[in-house]
């Protein structure tokens, strides 16, 4: 069994999706002792954001540059790290109502037709099905449904949607909310995350 651990803030020690992530993966391997984790930490080593020089190596031009190479290369193994994984752990906060533009690169190199998804005359189907993903979503204000900003949760909405395009059906996510809202507010929405990590390892 694999599992990828992702990881996205760049708050460093400071990041409450990287402790939240980290306590997810820690209960994995505490259910499953024989795991193999695959570590991506998007922070201090990011994937380069698309531009036309990585659609035409897609589509089979050779690359006549170093860094390009390296880049193609980083890609290829993002995806074959993902589509290897049984589970998929992501830390994703929330960063001016979506979701950290180095996060947004990654996934740009997961929608790959023919790969995780293509196209039928029934319309898309998702072939990256078969794997769980769980994401440990972390906001300064509340966004959760009900509450007054709900409308401008482009994260989680955006995060639950494009995994199911990839034919992803099990999408769990643990959120920690008003976490700028006060010491003890950010103390408290911690917890209450850590003790749904829990009851999700139980």
């Amino acid at each position: 069994m694999k599992l990828l651990h992702v990881d996205s803030s760049i708050l460093g020690l400071a990041s409450v999706s990287r402790e939240l992530s980290a306590s997810i993966v820690e209960a994995e391997r505490r259910r499953h002792p024989e795991i193999e984790v695959v570590r991506l930490d998007l922070a201090t080593a990011p994937i380069g954001h698309l531009t036309g020089a990585h659609l035409a190596a897609a589509q089979g031009a050779v690359p006549d540059d170093d860094a390009l190479r390296e880049d193609v290369k980083a890609s290829g193994k993002a995806l074959d790290n993902f589509l290897g994984a049984d589970i998929v752990v992501v830390g994703a906060p929330m960063y001016n109502f979506g979701v950290p533009s180095q996060l947004k690169a990654w996934i740009d190199r997961l929608a790959v037709a023919g790969r995780t998804f293509r196209y039928t005359e029934n319309g898309v189907e998702g072939l990256a099905g078969g794997k769980k993903v769980i994401i440990a979503s972390s906001r300064g204000g509340v966004y959760g449904p009900g509450s007054q900003a709900a409308a401008l949760d482009h994260q989680e909405t955006y995060l639950s949607g494009f995994f199911s395009f990839l034919g992803i059906t099990d999408i769990t996510f643990v959120r920690a909310e008003g976490v700028a809202l006060g010491e003890e507010q950010r103390a408290q929405s911690i917890n209450g995350a850590k003790a749904e990590i829990a009851r999700l390892a139980a």
